[in-house]
């Protein structure tokens, strides 16, 4: 057997990994750029420059800023599940509604605080080259919040359960959205208010205290 047979495998994987790196660095430039000027105002020059790379080396990997947000795009989304997952999971409902804020909120507002670029992406891109569709992501989430509040009180018609779920959930972005720009106290304070303003518009409609979400 020729002993030069197979020595050049690891070359091939080497450049593989080396690219790899490369994409992920690049991706993550994108992420700060994004979450600096907001989708709309990023250029592909600007990414290239966060990663300490030429504009060229970033065309090798992506042909467009619509590209790179698609990777970027998918790469939120599976964190995204797992912290929205978390958060509203079933057998959150039945805890007092102070312990449910928490348990939704605590998770989604550790996401975002590490993934700002995520609401400059939701804010800013149409599409994100389809792998983030967001018409489906927010119909996916407030479902999920319909859930936990039928699981309170399953007494409300369809439409009051779907009202109430879309406005704690615009209340939610609102207070993301000012949290993520913001830094020590004033970033706690913000967190405070925002389950405080949640609390009080959603005590009257699903109470306070523990619920047997399964009765019988």
């Amino acid at each position: 057997m020729d002993k030069t047979e197979g020595m050049a495998e690891p070359r091939p994987r080497r450049r593989q990994a080396r690219g790899e790196r490369r994409m992920a660095q690049l991706v993550d430039a994108a992420g700060r750029v994004f979450a600096k000027v907001g989708y709309a105002a990023a250029s592909t020059n600007a990414i290239a420059r966060e990663a300490g790379v030429s504009p060229g080396t970033f065309y090798q990997f992506f042909p467009n800023k619509e590209a790179i947000a698609a990777a970027l795009g998918r790469q939120l989304q599976e964190s995204l599940e797992v912290a929205y997952g978390m958060g509203l999971a079933p057998e959150n409902a039945g805890l007092p509604l102070a312990e449910v804020l928490d348990a939704v909120l605590d998770p989604v507002i550790e996401f975002n605080l590490a993934n700002p670029a995520f609401l400059a992406l939701i804010n800013g891109s149409e599409s994100l080259c389809g792998t983030m569709d967001k018409e489906a992501l927010g119909t996916t989430l407030l479902s999920r919040v319909e859930q936990l509040i039928a699981l309170r009180v399953p007494d409300l018609t369809p439409l009051e359960r779907r009202i109430a779920a879309e406005f704690s959930f615009a209340m939610v972005k609102t207070g993301l959205e000012m949290l993520v720009v913001r830094e020590g106290p004033a970033r706690a304070a913000t967190i405070a208010e925002m389950k405080r303003a949640l609390y009080a518009y959603l005590a009257p409609l699903v109470g306070e205290g523990p619920v047997d979400i399964y009765p019988g």
